[in-house]
């Protein structure tokens, strides 16, 4: 529930973005209108929205509910058998303002009627000195791009005096790496010359040029990654401490399965200061959530201030010290800065596993294994959401589709095998071993984006029940490497029950036992495995399994994590700020160019497939983000309504029919053959036009309405 309060406060942020929207589409309009009076074009209308008119005002006429468009020919006609003046308008009508100003009901755009104009009529021309066809074709070209040009130089004012005031925004700094990523086993082009032996990028690089681009803020890695071309890598430049130079890397981006966009696998900088919570149902998340992960107590909004008696500067100490402790308690103190309430935890440590890459959908996806023995998929117990479709949190999936006992890669490629149809999955439901669990069998349906509505996770710490270990893995040089338990795992359902006759209940426990097992650094080593069939009577057979000095250095090399997600401290921010008028012109200017060429390339990206159609945001869309960026603060709303008056600018004047850059472009015509396009090719032109327009709008609104329900 988000109560009533919240409700209200969403409301008022959605008031605010509607308030500024409109804003925005009247500067642009005011561009059209200003131009066309003076290029001596009578202007017939000056609207906001869409729709029947609300609230109309004509000078001469006063103000009026709904439009005064009917008044004013009568006014025309009663007048038009009396004597006319100099100019020849009839006499009474004279002072009477042609122009009618307009609030419309759909507050979603706006238009400037001029005489003779008619974007859905190209053939509704007037002969009227004062219509638009008797302007120049010059000065109709400058009543045209006016819209854009206000909205340009709008966005660059609203940039300037957000610099001035400063925005605070996530610096260029590299938070975590995801140790499966490409960011993670890229090598520098200068490594060697540095002295650096070690891969990747680590936490802490300050990023100093991306695509030879400048990066002022965290997103301009994200937006600069997601922007390239296809096939292309980014290139990068960091500075890292220590480091007696820039270490320039080339790394070849992913596309995310979480945003689908191209990804390097790298996080923001964060804070120590955990996320502050307002809403009773965060709260209870929090709480239950807290209490998994050993911060019972701790309070939202609390700050890390030490880990092991150490002054934590990061929320990565609790990472470090938990590999240093190799399974032992590490101490973390958090403090409410404001009140001085402190909060001492002992975390327990949870350990790792083998991480590799394997290909899912041609695309690769890492996956935790022990030396290719790979737990089995099952419904997160931890999810915040309950599971949809009959699901339960800890469900053990039996089968799914024709998989039997899939890990997380096959259960995910089987599932979105059947994306849009229906599909039978069994699942293995209560406690105790997983084979003596009540089997359920649920029919679910997979929705378009290949999901059944649950969060993944895997049977490592509650079973020692294996999937089927994958055929092979990439290694860091895009090569294929065979996992270790391939050979003597050929089945998937069966269980480790012991390790060189050590019980190991849970896939941890045969990763202790191994340990226990073999020496680090030998050279080869044999232990004895006892497998149990999944089949009902559940024979026991014993496997002798040889190691080799690679499968005991990565069994070694194992370590061990706080468990604490870093998705629950609040990313670190610095303010962005000018350092005086100039800079701030400056800043503002380059704001301005670097939201052009990103919505330029958007479109270029579309056509080559690095960007969806699914990713553009419609009305709905792009008002629900306004409401989430107006929580940050009002000097953000207007960064965002700068990055919207820039975006509308661009989409203006791109050379399609109905928007102001195809009617340039039939201008541009014009101009060079001495007479318009034909009304015939122009009506097509439109027609067309609206039907791709029209179609654009329907699909972005269906996303942004289906992202907003989360279905």
């Amino acid at each position: 529930m988000f109560g009533l309060p919240g409700i209200l406060g969403t409301l008022a942020d959605l008031g605010v973005v509607v308030i500024g929207f409109g804003l925005i589409i009247f500067v642009h309009e005011l561009g059209h209108f200003m131009a066309a009076k003076w290029a001596r074009i009578r202007v017939l209308a000056f609207a906001i929205g869409f729709g029947p008119a609300a609230l109309s005002y004509r000078k001469g006429m006063g103000l009026r509910r709904g439009s005064s468009e009917h008044e004013y020919i009568d006014a025309l006609n009663a007048d038009a058998q009396s004597a006319t003046t100099l100019e020849g308008a009839p006499a009474s009508a004279a002072a009477i303002s042609p122009t009618e100003y307009r609030l419309n009901w759909l507050p979603l755009g706006g238009y400037v009627k001029m005489l003779g104009q008619d974007d859905m009529d190209p053939g509704a021309v007037s002969s009227s000195p004062d219509s638009y066809q008797n302007a120049p074709v010059w000065k109709r070209m400058v009543v045209i791009s006016a819209g854009v040009v206000m909205n340009l130089i709008t966005a660059a004012l609203v940039f300037i005096t957000v610099f001035m005031v400063g925005l605070r925004v996530e610096p260029a700094v590299i938070g975590a790496v995801s140790p499966t990523s490409p960011s993670a086993t890229a090598v520098a082009t200068n490594a060697d010359a540095l002295g650096v032996s070690a891969p990747g990028l680590q936490t802490g690089d300050v990023a100093i040029s991306i695509n030879d681009t400048t990066p002022e803020t965290y997103n301009d890695l994200i937006v600069a990654t997601a922007m390239g071309g296809p096939g292309q890598p980014v290139r990068l430049s960091v500075a890292r401490p220590g480091v007696g130079g820039a270490l320039d890397f080339e790394i070849m981006p992913e596309r995310s399965d979480v945003t689908g966009l191209l990804d390097l696998g790298i996080g923001p900088s964060i804070s120590t200061k955990l996320l502050d919570i307002s809403s009773p149902s965060q709260r209870e998340a929090w709480d239950r959530v807290s209490a998994i992960y050993g911060l019972s107590g701790v309070e939202p909004g609390m700050t890390l201030i030490s880990v092991n008696a150490v002054k934590a500067s990061s929320p990565l100490a609790l990472g470090a010290a938990a590999r240093a402790s190799r399974g032992g308690e590490v101490r973390a103190l958090f403090r409410n800065i404001e009140t001085g309430q402190e909060m001492p935890v002992t975390i327990t440590p949870e350990p790792e596993l083998n991480t590799d890459r394997v290909l899912l959908n041609a695309s690769q996806t890492p996956l935790d294994h022990l030396l290719g023995l790979t737990p089995v998929m099952n419904v997160e117990p931890d999810q915040l959401d309950d599971p949809k479709q009959g699901l339960l949190r800890g469900d053990v999936f039996a089968r799914i589709g024709a998989v039997e006992f899939p890990s997380i890669v096959e259960g995910i490629r089987e599932i979105r095998a059947h994306t849009g149809k229906p599909l039978s999955v069994d699942v293995f439901r209560g406690t105790g071993p997983v084979l003596g669990r009540e089997r359920v069998t649920l029919n679910v349906e997979v929705d378009r984006d290949g999901r059944i509505g649950f969060i993944p996770g895997d049977t490592r710490a509650d079973d020692a029940l294996l999937a089927l270990p994958p055929e092979s893995v990439v290694d860091a040089l895009g090569g294929s490497r065979t996992l270790a338990a391939a050979p003597i795992i050929q089945s998937p359902g069966q269980r480790v029950i012991a390790v060189n006759g050590v019980p190991t209940p849970t896939l941890i426990d045969v990763r202790d036992a191994l340990r226990a097992a073999t020496a680090p650094g030998a050279d080869n080593a044999t232990v004895t495995l006892a497998l149990e069939s999944p089949t009902p009577q559940r024979p026991v057979r014993e496997i002798d399994w040889a190691l080799d000095a690679d499968a005991i250095a990565r069994l070694h090399e194992l370590r061990w994590t706080s468990g604490v997600p870093l998705a629950i401290f609040e990313p670190e921010q610095v303010l962005l700020q000018a350092e005086g008028p100039i800079d701030a012109v400056g800043k503002g200017y380059r704001q301005t160019k670097r939201v052009m060429i990103s919505t330029y390339l958007t479109f270029a990206r579309l056509a080559q497939g690095t960007v969806k159609v699914e990713h553009l945001k419609g009305p709905v869309g792009i008002a629900h983000l306004g409401t989430m960026i107006a929580d940050r603060g009002f000097i953000w709303v207007m960064f965002f309504l700068g990055l919207i008056s820039v975006n509308l600018a661009v989409i203006n004047f791109l050379p399609l029919p109905i928007v102001d850059g195809g009617q340039f472009l039939m201008l541009c015509y014009e101009g060079l053959r001495g007479r318009p396009v034909p009304i015939p090719v122009q009506n097509a032109v439109t027609m067309a036009g609206l039907v791709l327009i029209g179609s654009m709008f329907l699909f972005v609104t269906f996303n942004d309405v289906k992202a907003l329900l989360g279905v």
